[in-house]
């Protein structure tokens, strides 16, 4: 049981033609290995917390628009989750996130109001292979998503959604 503030969250697994998931990368606000000190930036998906009276879907579609430009981007199926205790935002937080699938006509993306909303600065954005995710040794969360991801685009959409969990637990 965790003593932080419990924040919903909708998160997108966005693709491009070419079969690449677009991530962000945060400044972490303390080092993420402690044998890497100098090491502080992780990588995450587009998405962010629920409004009041919002439904994942809803925010989802929101906040994509609002990081990445995206307007009215149609949202796929819920594909995984991930709860926990989340710490290497600035604010900590108990995170109940839901991943949906979410592919681009192209890869124009427009990041101009990315960091108006974000708790930790922004580094930065990539669109990543799946070769490129899976032979990183940068930080990706949640662990598990260079995996799901290629289960996606091998077009095995699970039935129901699977349990990711965090790095940093």
């Amino acid at each position: 049981m965790s003593d932080l503030p419990i924040r919903h969250i909708a998160r997108a697994l966005v693709f491009d033609p070419a079969d690449r998931l677009l991530l962000i990368a945060y400044e972490a606000v303390r080092p993420i290995d402690p044998r890497e000190p100098d090491q502080r930036c992780f990588w995450f998906m587009p998405g962010g917390g629920l409004e009041p009276g919002e439904s994942h879907v809803a925010a989802c579609r929101r906040e994509l628009e609002e990081e990445i430009g995206v307007a009215g981007a149609e949202i796929g199926p819920e594909v995984a989750t991930c709860e926990g205790p989340f710490h290497l935002f600035r604010k900590a937080r108990d995170a109940r996130e839901r991943y949906f699938v979410v592919r681009l006509p192209d890869d124009r993306i427009d990041t101009r109001r990315l960091a108006e909303t974000e708790d930790n600065p922004v580094l930065g954005t990539r669109w990543w292979s799946l070769e490129e995710l899976e032979a990183s040794r940068e930080r990706i969360e949640p662990a598990g998503l260079a995996g799901l991801a290629r289960r996606i685009l091998a077009g095995d959409i699970p039935a129901r959604p699977v349990t990711l969990s965090w790095r940093n637990a």
